[in-house]
């Protein structure tokens, strides 16, 4: 029930701007939220129905605990059932977009931190990091920023599920830390105005700070060492090797360069290129002086 008046509340806030692109947006972010829920109800049926157990915490039979997280991983856009989220994203306005991004994830992935203990640990390693090739794959081909977001919030979501059940503290820190770099990372873009790679261009003459500060947060989210989103990644591949995974981590850390390619393409495009016809003696910040008279 939390769930589905999850999704009716945010379907108003998606729908809003009354255009058709945005329209077409809800109604798949609604089709798939409302089959996810209902995949879940099913799950929970049949493990009643076979164990004879009501509990989450005790979905015990094999098909109930596949289906519930199959749905779960729809729910937050996973690999491999991934393809709505794009979709979605690109036809939202960015204000929103944060939301979808952040907000939305939470109520799943208490879902999934509860379920975890009783589902294949083969099948979570599988879905992370597929979802961390997704992620870095899809990205590196995109123009629009809202489609990258996308990608990249499902790469991150593939870390935290690959160490979903090994240490769920390190998943729940990986989750607070990409809440805060995707907010900051929306919030950015929208006070630039930016919706593609092009327009970041000519971020840095509307305010050199932001543009800084726009490029500082997406080396983050890519992962690079003095940055805070280098520690849950560092951690994760650390937890990995100590459990005897040392080949899942190297997948994971190899993936995470596909990434780390497209966001070091938006840092180029955000603070190492000129826009034509942008003369910097123009730029907005450097005409805002007041003229001072020296007595003769």
């Amino acid at each position: 029930m939390g769930l589905e008046i999850n999704t009716l509340a945010i379907i108003p806030i998606m729908a809003q701007q009354h255009h058709p692109r945005a329209i077409e947006a809800t109604t798949k972010y609604f089709l798939t939220q409302a089959t996810a829920a209902a995949m879940i109800l099913f799950a929970s049926t049949t493990n009643a129905w076979l164990m004879g157990e009501w509990e989450i915490h005790q979905l015990s039979h094999p098909l109930a605990t596949t289906t519930v997280m199959l749905a779960l991983a729809l729910k937050l856009g996973l690999a491999p059932v991934h393809f709505w989220l794009p979709e979605v994203l690109q036809g939202l306005e960015l204000t929103t977009g944060l939301i979808l991004s952040t907000w939305q994830k939470l109520a799943p992935f208490a879902l999934m931190i509860q379920t975890a203990p009783t589902i294949n640990s083969s099948l979570l390693v599988a879905i992370g990091l597929l979802s961390t090739l997704v992620g870095g794959w899809g990205g590196l081909n995109q123009t629009q920023l809202r489609k990258i977001l996308a990608y990249s919030s499902i790469a991150h979501l593939g870390w935290m599920v690959l160490i979903l059940q090994l240490a769920p503290s390190l998943t729940l820190l990986s989750l607070s830390l990409y809440i805060i770099m995707t907010s900051s990372a929306f919030l950015t873009l929208k006070t630039n105005n930016a919706l593609t790679i092009n327009t970041l261009a000519t971020s840095w003459t509307k305010s050199p700070t932001l543009a800084a500060l726009a490029a500082l947060v997406l080396l983050s989210l890519g992962g690079l060492p003095p940055l805070s989103g280098f520690m849950p990644k560092w951690l994760i591949l650390q937890e990995l090797t100590k459990q005897g995974l040392p080949l899942s981590a190297t997948l994971a850390a190899m993936t995470a360069l596909l990434s780390l390619y497209f966001y070091l393409r938006l840092c180029y495009a955000l603070t190492l290129t000129i826009y034509p016809n942008t003369l910097t003696a123009t730029a907005p910040w450097r005409l805002n002086f007041t003229m001072i008279t020296l007595p003769l």
